[in-house]
């Protein structure tokens, strides 16, 4: 659990300042949703591949793309790693050997790295370890995202934590007591860093998301940024979570929902991740500011729609309004109808015809008149 000393922080206070700036760009409450489009090994170990879902991807309105990196002989055990994998999504004899056949190495990280800078688009991976950690520093990568299943492995954390760059860690299949201690862990080291609501299924049934998590850890962690890690088969679900105050959206990415590979049957194609983009993008601006008031675009319609004051029937000089003398009808461009009370047991001081409007002009100010 949290210590006294963070403990008074953690309340549900509003903080102003929640902001996290990775690789340049500041994510915060008042901005668009941070939205990555997760690559994972859906480029099938094809550099060529990786360069063009990065293409699509910076297309669609994706702010980062991220990889996966494992070193593989130091993070299975060798049963896992000699396990024989034969299936039709298997890149290897063994789980071993599929896993090397999609892992790239430093030429190929350094050439994608190179191309996304071109691109003007944001470029990190996924730490599966602390080696894995290590070489991603070397090449200074300018964030970490920490899987689900690492919320646990506590050196791990510390590790990352101590490069100093952003940390974006999912919180799949955990409990608020495992997102405390990993905050223990990793705030007094290196406070840039943000937790995603996650459920870790492939994919994600959206009765097990529990968006309300959102809220939950807004309240819980005031000075973080929170998010969502979405596995979820559509987009929906993330501008759900982006009202509910998540600023990162991670989602699969692939070309082809029918490429060889586990994720790409859960990835969003391009025209998927263009839209979310497009609604996330909307979304903020939708939000408004809270204040109800008229705009500019609803004059043309409601004076259109709207409805004023006029003569029901014919009426002559002296006449005292009663309500039955008075109709209400379309167009709204004279008095409106709220005027009502004010214009009964007035005197008519010009001859009306039916439709005629009914102004404060054309009265007096009572029987007496």
């Amino acid at each position: 659990m949290i210590g006294p000393e963070l403990a008074s922080s953690h309340k549900g206070v509003p903080v102003t300042n929640r902001s996290l700036t990775i690789d340049g760009v500041e994510v915060s409450d008042a901005g668009d949703c941070y939205v990555i489009a997760e690559v994972g090994h859906n480029h099938q170990g094809s550099v060529q591949k990786c360069r063009e879902l990065i293409r699509v991807a910076k297309e669609c309105g994706a702010d980062a793309v991220k990889l996966q990196k494992r070193d593989n002989r130091s993070l299975f055990t060798r049963a896992m790693y000699d396990k024989p994998y034969d299936n039709e999504n298997s890149f290897g004899a063994t789980y071993g050997e599929h896993r090397e056949a999609l892992e790239f190495g430093r030429d190929e990280y350094v050439e994608l790295q190179r191309y996304c800078r071109e691109l003007g688009l944001g470029f990190f991976a996924t730490a599966f370890d602390i080696p894995s950690a290590d070489f991603l520093a070397e090449l200074d990568m300018p964030a970490y995202k920490i899987a689900s299943g690492d919320l646990r492995t506590l050196p791990l954390l510390a590790h990352v934590a101590r490069i100093g760059k952003p940390m974006i860690v999912s919180t799949g299949g955990a409990t608020l007591e495992d997102i405390e201690r990993a905050f223990e862990i990793i705030a007094p080291i290196n406070p840039q860093l943000a937790f995603l609501q996650c459920t870790a299924a492939y994919p994600a049934a959206a009765e097990d998301l529990n968006l309300r998590v959102i809220t939950t850890l807004r309240e819980r962690f005031p000075e973080l940024v929170v998010g969502l890690s979405d596995h979820e088969n559509g987009i929906a679900l993330a501008v759900a979570a982006y009202v509910l105050g998540a600023r990162i959206v991670e989602k699969h990415f692939t070309l082809n929902h029918t490429d060889k590979g586990t994720d790409h049957a859960f990835s969003l194609e391009p025209i998927g991740m263009r839209k979310l983009v497009r609604d996330l993008r909307r979304t903020r601006v939708a939000l408004g500011n809270g204040v109800k008031h008229p705009v500019a675009s609803e004059r043309q319609p409601l004076l259109k729609m709207g409805k004023k004051l006029v003569a029901r029937r014919q009426l002559c000089v002296g006449h005292v309004l009663r309500a039955e003398d008075i109709a209400m009808k379309s167009p709204g461009d004279g008095l409106s109808p709220v005027h009502l009370t004010e214009v009964l047991g007035r005197t008519v001081l010009f001859p009306l015809e039916p439709d005629d409007e009914i102004t404060f002009e054309v009265l007096g100010q009572g029987e007496a008149d």
